[in-house]
C-alpha cells in the first residue's frame, strides 16, 4: 500500500535529501519546494481516502503550517518532529491520528525505557508511532537520531522490534542513506522489516517508480507500506504519478492485486 507524506521545512512543503539535513541549514540539498500550502496536500489525501500518512516537521518554524494541515484532514495523518511528553497530547488534540517519536525516546545512544513508559502512560500505545529510521553500518542497520546524523547503539533486529511493539501502534522507518535520492529502495531492509516486524510498518526512502511500490508490496507480502516523496509528480518528480498510487491502493483494497 502507498502512504502519503508531507515534509515541512521552514513552514513550506519540501523534499530534502535525507542525509543532508541539519538544523543549522548548512549543506541542505533540496529536491523540491512547493508553492502550495501544506493543507492543500492534506485536502488531496482526504479526497482520495489516503489515510495513515505522516507529516514530518524538519526543524523549527513549522508549527503553524502543521496545525493548519491537521485541521484540513482531522484524524487522517500522523505527525512527527520534536514530539515529546509535554506536547504529544497537544498535537493529538490538533487533529493528528498518531504522534511519531524518535529522538525523545533515545538518550546517549540507547532506548530510554522510562521516557517510553511515561509517554505511553499519557497518550496510550494506540496513538504512538515509533520512527526507527536507520543507516547501514557493516551488516547491520543502526537506528539514527538528530536529523539522521547520530548513530545509536540500537539496531533493527527481531528482538528490538518485538520489545518496542509493546509500546506503539506502528513503526515508521526512513532508510536515511537512500532518502530523497530516487535511486531505488533498499530491498534488503524492506525484506528484513517484513520478516521481523510484528506491527504495521511504513518504509520510506529511494522509491523512484510505481514498480517500486509493486516491489515493496510483493516482497513484503503486503506487510510493509511505502511512502514516495521526491519521485512523485505532486512533489515535482517525474517517476511516479499521484493518480497511479491512488489507483494502486484502490486495487489492493478491492483484492485485485495478489501477493
Amino acid at each position: 500500500m502507498f502512504r502519503p507524506c508531507i515534509d515541512l521545512h521552514e513552514g513550506k512543503v519540501k523534499q530534502i535529501v535525507g542525509g543532508s539535513w541539519k538544523d543549522n541549514g548548512s549543506d541542505i540539498k533540496t529536491n523540491f519546494v512547493s508553492e502550495r500550502p501544506a493543507s492543500w496536500f492534506a485536502e488531496l489525501y482526504k479526497r482520495d481516502g489516503l489515510k495513515g500518512g505522516h507529516i514530518i516537521m524538519l526543524g523549527t518554524g513549522n508549527e503553524s503550517a502543521a496545525k493548519s494541515t491537521l485541521s484540513a484532514y482531522p484524524g487522517g495523518m500522523q505527525i512527527g518532529g520534536g514530539i515529546n511528553l509535554n506536547n504529544a497530547q497537544e498535537w493529538l488534540n490538533a487533529g493528528a491520528s498518531h504522534v511519531i517519536i524518535t529522538s525523545y525516546v533515545f538518550r546517549e545512544g540507547k532506548i530510554d525505557w522510562k521516557r517510553l513508559d511515561d509517554i505511553v502512560s499519557k497518550i496510550g500505545k494506540d496513538r504512538l508511532v515509533l520512527d526507527l529510521s536507520c543507516r547501514k553500518r557493516g551488516e547491520s542497520y543502526y537506528i539514527v537520531t538528530d536529523q539522521w546524523q547520530k548513530f545509536t547503539e540500537e539496531t533493527i533486529q527481531p528482538e528490538t522490534l518485538n520489545k518496542l511493539s509493546n509500546y506503539c501502534a506502528e513503526f515508521l522507518v526512513h532508510a536515511a542513506d537512500v532518502e530523497g535520492l530516487c535511486k531505488g529502495i533498499d530491498v534488503e531492509l524492506v525484506e528484513k522489516l517484513a520478516d521481523w516486524s510484528p506491527l504495521p510498518m511504513t518504509y520510506a526512502g529511494g522509491a523512484r517508480s510505481i514498480e517500486d511500490l509493486e516491489l515493496v508490496t510483493r516482497i513484503s507480502r503486503n506487510r510493509v507500506d511505502l511512502t514516495i516523496g521526491s519521485a512523485l509528480d505532486i512533489f515535482g518528480g517525474s517517476g511516479v504519478k499521484y493518480a497511479e498510487v491512488v489507483e494502486f491502493n484502490k486495487k489492493i483494497k478491492a483484492g485485485m492485486i495478489k501477493f
